[in-house]
C-alpha cells in the first residue's frame, strides 16, 4: 500500500441499517473506501480473509460470533488487519476483551464520520486509539480495582487454523501414533509428518504432543479405529 492508496475498510455489524449506515458514511470520506459489510462475527472471519481489508470495524455484541472472538480469530489468522470495535457499550469488561483478543482500538458509534476515518487512517497506521470517555472511565475503574484483565480468548477451533490433512495428523498423534506410523497410515514421509507437526503446534500454540493429544481429544478428533 502506498501514501495514495485509500484504507480498504471492512464494516461488521448484525444492524443492517447501522452496517449500511456506516458504510456509506465512511465511503464518502477521503483516503477511506468500504470493501464490503457483514453482519456477525463468523462472516466477518470469512469476509475479512477473503477482502483482505487493512482495517475492520467490528461491533461487539452480534449473534453468532461476537466482535471480540472475531477479533481474537482475525489477530491470529491475520494479523496485519486491524480491528477497531466499534459499539455503543462503554463497559470495562468489553474494552479489555477487546484489548487483550489483539483490537487495536475501542470507540463509540456516536463520533462523527469524519472522526471515524481518521480513527480508521491512524489504525492502519498502527496507532491504538480509545474513546476519551472510556480512557477516563477505565483508569478509574483499575484504579479502584473495578476492572480486571480477563483469561486469553479459548483456544481456536481445529478448522480455524488447520488444514484437513493437519487435523487427520493431529487426531493420529492423539492416538499415540509415532511419525513413522503416522506416515505409512497417511502415505507421507517421516519428514513431511513431523512438518505438519510442528506447524500444528505453532498454530494452536501448543508446546508439545502431550498438549496437542489434550487438545484433539477435547476437540473430538480422535479417528475411528
Amino acid at each position: 500500500m502506498t501514501e495514495s492508496d485509500p484504507v480498504r475498510v471492512l464494516v461488521v455489524d448484525d444492524q443492517q441499517l447501522v452496517r449500511e449506515g456506516i458504510a456509506s458514511l465512511l465511503d464518502i470520506q477521503s483516503g477511506v473506501t468500504v470493501v464490503g459489510t457483514a453482519p456477525d462475527g463468523k462472516a466477518a472471519v470469512n469476509a475479512a480473509i477473503e477482502l483482505q481489508p487493512h482495517v475492520v470495524l467490528m461491533d461487539v455484541r452480534m449473534p453468532e460470533m461476537d466482535g471480540v472472538e472475531a477479533a481474537a480469530i482475525l489477530h491470529r489468522r491475520a494479523p496485519q488487519i486491524r480491528v477497531i470495535m466499534l459499539t455503543t457499550f462503554d463497559d470495562e469488561e468489553y474494552v479489555l476483551q477487546a484489548l487483550h483478543a489483539g483490537a487495536i482500538g475501542y470507540l463509540l458509534k456516536d463520533l462523527p464520520a469524519a472522526d471515524l476515518a481518521q480513527a480508521v487512517r491512524l489504525a492502519n497506521a498502527g496507532v491504538a486509539q480509545l474513546d476519551s470517555s472510556i480512557t477516563a472511565s477505565l483508569a478509574a475503574a483499575l484504579a479502584s480495582g473495578g476492572a480486571r484483565f480477563v483469561a486469553p480468548p479459548p483456544a481456536p477451533r481445529p478448522d480455524e487454523v488447520l488444514t484437513a490433512r493437519e487435523i487427520d495428523i493431529l487426531g493420529l498423534v492423539a492416538t499415540g501414533s509415532t511419525n513413522r506410523e503416522i506416515a505409512s497410515r497417511l502415505f507421507l514421509s517421516e519428514g513431511t509428518v513431523k512438518n505438519h507437526i510442528s506447524r500444528i503446534l505453532g498454530r494452536l500454540s501448543l508446546r508439545d504432543r502431550t498438549q496437542a493429544a489434550l487438545y484433539a481429544r477435547d476437540h473430538g478428533l480422535l479417528p475411528d479405529r
